[in-house]
């Protein structure tokens, strides 16, 4: 469908799509694309949500000071996420948090959840996952907001939460196990992160206490430069101070974000020609042992002149990385003063973890948060593998800690693993699916967005999903795609497929469905777009090389996708409650194939997805008794089967079509 063409279709049927939604008879505005949806204005989006839910329910919403009840409130425990269809919100993508919930007037109820990608102030190269601060990014405030009278940013996402739970949505916060490697948090908690002195190419040092020169470093330019905050004449005993006041001393007021800024990227400079860094994150075995990258090229100048360095690590193996703009929390001790970079995972620093899991709690229950999205939840450094259950203590792995501490509060909080399910010792020592029962994980991300339909990697990893789904206590998701993978090195997972997977994620009834925002109108992209086009690369901010963006977001101009997903969105709307337990008749090649029960107990579904691109002929599945006449209720794109017949616990159709996915009774 062209845009033309689209915006005349809207423009004819708005009125009464948001009636529909206005009175319940819909669950969401039917046709309303999200491009479209996040360009309303307030006032219409106010009217039609007062419509919806009453204006005595819009007044509590619009209430920063009284949260609105959870749909999850009487919830015992994470296992409602298991069922749970999630989409994944890059807010920098859209502009505000206000615009998350004009998104929302386009998600049916049986997309449930709704993952926020970080919210908070952003560090070096503006990238979403190296947060500065425990204070909200300032970039998603609302001006619209604003001139209704809510002021904060803190609070217009207050209202923004309460306005999604009203409409029954439950919303997720990102938990990073790292910062920034020059936060805020770093600079005023330094004991809590691990450090290194540089000089040039060499790391001089990198013992396990020299985080104490760091504070020196610190206090010295703290003396020179005098308090941020003229109130704190003095600053002796800086190190014993709460968190809150040392802050305030080293860089200021916590709304004075550009005067906060100032300071921070003068101490930086200081630090810089002192050699103190805080160490860079890693991934993957054997995450530990450090060198400078000696190549020319693994160097960047930023615009004060000042050179950095890249690292890597010294004995590699294949998924090795070093993330040069994060640093990791020091949540352990170190062996023999750390000479050979070996962690001593017998010794806790429980300062550590208790500035973690009890700030997280705090963000969550200011807002409201209902389940969390660990970042990097693949990550287990233990060369030995994973503990035995047995062995598993408060202190095995910081995602962990911080759901169980969020849960004596709020029963309900859930845990979605950021993890891939790779092979043993791939990307963490010991199995991954182990670790993240021990985690106490309810949904892991997987990786089937990383795959092209139908290949042999596809199937492997479906066959290997379902399997992890049935036998163990983490379920995969059924991933279509990802903020990270809508990016231009991955452009050929999407190359078709889209509506099988979606259609898959809906009715299989084993997984739940994630995806991300973006997807809905996303171009197939067999040439690399602009940079503008991939929501990936408004994680970060750069504004030069591959990955640097000018201006907004652009949606894509697949309106055709929208449509089929529209109509896909509206048969599960009136089919997905009239579903019993899943039953598995064929995955691969080609077809994947399964069979539900009524839920009243009269009759069966078969849902039929062929994955692949050609026609398969005399196509025969076995479903025994269970489907007595074989009706089409929904094909994606057309209803052309040819031939089908139902006979002694058989379904034959002469011509399968490629790409298409079929419902039948």
């Amino acid at each position: 469908m062209p845009t033309t063409s689209y915006t005349a279709f809207w423009q004819t049927k708005a009125p009464e799509r948001i009636t529909d939604y206005g009175n319940g008879t819909t669950s969401w505005i039917v046709g309303l694309a999200p491009e479209t949806a996040v360009t309303l204005p307030w006032s219409d989006v106010h009217g039609i949500l007062r419509q919806r839910l009453g204006t005595d329910v819009m007044t509590k919403c619009l209430n920063p000071d009284t949260p609105y009840p959870s749909p999850l409130l009487g919830e015992k425990d994470g296992e409602w996420l298991k069922s749970c269809n999630t989409v994944g919100v890059n807010v920098r993508t859209i502009g505000s948090f206000l615009e998350v919930v004009k998104y929302a007037l386009t998600l049916p109820d049986h997309v449930r959840g709704i993952h926020l990608l970080p919210i908070w102030e952003p560090g070096v190269v503006g990238s979403l996952y190296g947060m500065a601060s425990w204070r909200l990014n300032t970039e998603f405030y609302s001006q619209e907001l604003y001139e209704a009278g809510v002021v904060k940013l803190e609070d217009q996402l207050r209202v923004v939460i309460n306005i999604l739970h009203a409409l029954g949505k439950a919303v997720g916060m990102d938990v990073i196990p790292h910062t920034d490697r020059y936060s805020e948090i770093v600079l005023a908690n330094p004991d809590h992160f691990e450090w290194l002195l540089r000089d040039d190419k060499t790391i001089v040092s990198h013992r396990e206490y020299l985080h104490e020169e760091a504070q020196g470093a610190i206090y010295d330019w703290l003396v020179a430069r005098g308090p941020a905050t003229p109130a704190y004449a003095t600053v002796g005993h800086l190190w014993r101070l709460p968190e809150a006041k040392r802050l305030k001393i080293l860089f200021g007021h916590p709304e004075d974000y550009l005067g906060r800024q100032r300071r921070r990227i003068d101490l930086v400079d200081w630090l810089y020609h002192r050699g103190y860094e805080p160490a860079p994150a890693t991934m993957a075995p054997p995450y530990r042992g450090l060198e400078v990258d000696p190549r020319p090229e693994a160097t960047t100048t930023d615009a004060a002149g000042r050179v950095w360095r890249d690292y890597r690590i010294t004995k590699p193996q294949e998924m090795s990385r070093v993330f040069g703009p994060l640093t990791r929390y020091k949540l352990y001790g170190r062996k023999r003063d750390n000479q050979d970079w070996e962690i001593d995972f017998g010794t806790p620093h429980p300062w550590v973890w208790n500035y973690l899991t009890e700030h997280y709690a705090e963000q969550q229950a200011t807002y409201g948060f209902d389940f969390m999205r660990g970042d990097m939840s693949h990550v287990q450094m233990r060369a030995g593998g994973v503990p035995k259950a047995t062995e598993i203590d408060a202190y095995y792995d910081p995602l962990r800690a911080v759901k169980l501490k969020i849960q004596g509060t709020t029963p309900h909080f859930a845990y979605f693993a950021e993890s891939f399910l790779a092979a043993d010792g791939y990307m963490a020592y010991g199995s991954e699916v182990e670790h993240l029962v021990r985690s106490a994980a309810e949904v892991t991300l997987g990786n089937l967005q990383s795959t092209v339909p139908n290949s042999p990697e596809f199937w492997q990893m479906t066959r290997q999903y379902l399997k992890v789904a049935n036998d163990r206590a983490v379920i995969p998701a059924w991933t279509v795609i990802t903020g990270d993978k809508d990016d231009p090195r991955f452009d050929h997972f999407h190359h078709f497929g889209e509506l099988e997977r979606v259609f898959t994620g809906l009715f299989l009834g084993l997984m739940p469905m994630y995806f991300s925002l973006g997807f809905e109108q996303r171009d197939r992209h067999f040439s690399r777009a602009t940079n503008e086009e991939y929501t990936k690369l408004y994680v970060f901010q750069e504004e030069r090389g591959d990955k640097s963006v000018s201006g907004p977001y652009r949606w894509g101009t697949n309106l055709e996708l929208f449509a089929g997903l529209t109509r896909l969105h509206q048969f599960a709307a009136g089919t997905l409650a009239h579903l019993g337990a899943t039953r598995i008749l064929r995955t691969g090649p080609d077809v994947l194939a399964w069979i539900r029960p009524a839920s009243d107990g009269e009759g069966a579904y078969l849902f039929v997805v062929a994955f692949g691109e050609e026609v398969l002929a005399d196509f025969t599945l076995t479903v025994w008794q269970d489907l007595a006449k074989g009706d089409l209720l929904f094909c994606t794109q057309d209803s052309r089967y040819h031939d089908l017949d139902v006979k002694d616990g058989a379904v034959s159709i002469k011509e399968l079509m490629g790409g298409r996915c079929y419902a039948l009774a």
